[in-house]
């Protein structure tokens, strides 16, 4: 019987893949196939060992695609100019990047066992500016041989060596650099933070020699810098008072990211073609209509309920970006802010202007989302949030030394706009059929030749956490739990078993063990 020390277990309902659906990246009506589970509480540690074999979560929906059946398909190879513009803007600073509740019958069944906890109060932080030098990666360790093989002349990009940059971008950067530098006086225009003021933008070098990261993002401004920059980290699961205090403020800035940046305005929906999709909320396909279909239902709450549209909109975005299934952690030998679900919230001028929505986890930080007011895109948010975020990991690895990563989600080399995630070097891939980590530069050339790819370069490796006992896996049925070898002797149904076994081969035999997979 797992144990589940200090808190509630994950619980869990598994939903098998059994139809393609629309792909939100490529537009394929049947471009698209997930396995999926609701998660009614999860572990930390859980979705650390689920994110580390391909899961990511949505809300409270925690899906896994089947690569080698999701389309991919090529898209335009051209990167939009926002992308090139804010990875010409990293080289130009010559930046060195080193990187809730259970049921009642489930609480009776874990009190009857002893297993009681209680959980300290939440954390607010406020970034300090103590930050180490030591390189932190962005997965796991790479397990595989390392092997070094440079793209075909012509195929791929060379991550040894900077973007390619257009002279066009070039004087675009030129214009913002001197905009955000000088103000209409001539003075300096900076954004320093409360206490320690830090820079947008560092000072000239004295050298030529790159700078890093907390040089940048960290360097003092004078006491009469015309703009303050604040970062805080809230946590959003369960809201913390100050998140609460925020929500709305916070709402108001992703509605207009959604109708200025994604051009989804709030009373006119862009298609009147009808679909099927997954029934969850949170499900991947549903996002990419997500904001059409919220649409709708705005006018019909207003028009047939007489609901106002603020009220509407702001509960399907507490559902999508701040309800999580992650149990909050705050463990002696873990960050100052502990582990969870969290907005990390950019106040310039004392208003928010960008929010970054992260889970805080064993071994990395996790980012989920981002959004921003379209009134400061030629901040380039996109890029300085990751830089941010990336700093940030350094500062929580000072305390806590095993979490090292930042892990910035899925990565699909057709897409341009998923794509400019490999120029954050040094980064990792992680294998879809052993779950180790492998350098990306030893990837690229199998991606160029084929959409789905095997990276570990040894044929004699495993998925070293396969399921290989899935009697041992954990359920719970009818305020029972129990392993699968028990439940399954009172069971007849062929598609039962067949589910269950595809969940332990999905999640892997740790995970199985310690969550509860709901039967009903």
């Amino acid at each position: 019987m797992a144990f589940w020390a200090g808190g509630s277990p994950s619980i869990v309902d598994y939903f098998p893949s059994e139809d393609f659906y629309r792909c939100g990246y490529c537009k394929n009506e049947l471009g698209s196939r997930s396995n999926g589970m609701w998660a009614h509480s999860m572990t930390v540690q859980d979705y650390q060992d689920l994110i580390d074999r391909g899961w990511r979560r949505s809300g409270k929906y925690v899906y896994k695609p089947v690569m080698n059946q999701t389309c991919y398909e090529p898209m335009d190879s051209t990167v939009d100019d926002a992308v090139a513009g804010d990875f010409a803007l990293i080289n130009k600073l010559d930046i060195q990047c080193d990187l809730k509740t259970l049921s009642d019958d489930l609480k009776e069944s874990l009190e009857s066992e002893g297993k009681n906890s209680k959980k300290e109060e939440p954390h607010e932080l406020l970034q300090s500016q103590d930050f180490a030098g030591e390189k932190l990666g962005s997965g796991e360790p790479s397990h595989s041989v390392k092997v070094h093989t440079v793209p075909k002349p012509g195929k791929g990009a060379d991550l040894s060596k900077p973007p390619c940059r257009k002279a066009k971008e070039i004087r675009k950067e030129r214009r913002r650099l001197k905009l955000l530098q000088q103000n209409p006086a001539g003075g300096q225009d900076g954004f320093q933070a409360q206490g320690q003021p830090p820079s947008l933008f560092p000072a000239k070098a004295n050298s030529n020699q790159p700078k890093a990261l907390e040089d940048l993002i960290f360097e003092s401004l004078p006491e009469n810098a015309s703009h303050k920059l604040e970062v805080r980290v809230v946590r959003s699961s369960p809201p913390s008072s100050q998140f609460k205090a925020t929500l709305l403020e916070s709402y108001q800035v992703y509605k207009r990211y959604q109708m200025v940046i994604h051009k989804n305005s709030p009373d006119t929906p862009t298609e009147s073609q009808v679909r099927l999709v997954p029934v969850s909320f949170e499900d991947p396909e549903f996002k990419s209509s997500f904001s059409q279909s919220f649409s709708l239902y705005v006018k019909y709450q207003v028009a047939i309920h007489q609901d106002p549209p603020d009220e509407c909109g702001k509960t399907e975005f507490t559902r999508f970006l701040c309800t999580s299934p992650l149990e909050a952690e705050t463990p002696p030998n873990g960050p100052d802010c502990g582990y969870g679900s969290f907005h990390q919230q950019y106040w310039l001028d004392g208003k928010i202007i960008a929010v970054g929505v992260i889970d805080i986890l064993p071994n990395c930080v996790s980012s989920v989302y981002l959004y921003y007011d379209p009134d400061y895109s030629f901040l380039s948010l996109g890029v300085y949030s990751a830089l941010r975020e990336i700093a940030f990991t350094r500062q929580l690895h000072e305390k806590t030394s095993q979490l090292s990563y930042y892990y910035m989600g899925f990565y699909i080399h057709s897409c341009p706009k998923m794509k400019y995630k490999g120029q954050y070097r040094p980064s990792d891939l992680l294998c879809p059929e052993t779950y180790v980590w492998v350098p990306i530069e030893q990837c690229l050339p199998s991606l160029e030749n084929s959409k789905y790819c095997r990276f570990n370069q040894d044929p004699e490796a495993v998925d070293e956490d396969r399921s290989t006992e899935p009697d041992r896996l954990q359920v719970f049925h009818k305020r029972a739990i129990m392993p699968y070898g028990v439940y399954k002797k009172h069971q007849k149904d062929p598609s039962e078993e067949a589910a269950v076994l595809q969940y332990a081969s999905l999640v892997g035999q740790k995970c199985s063990e310690r969550m509860l997979l709901l039967r009903h």
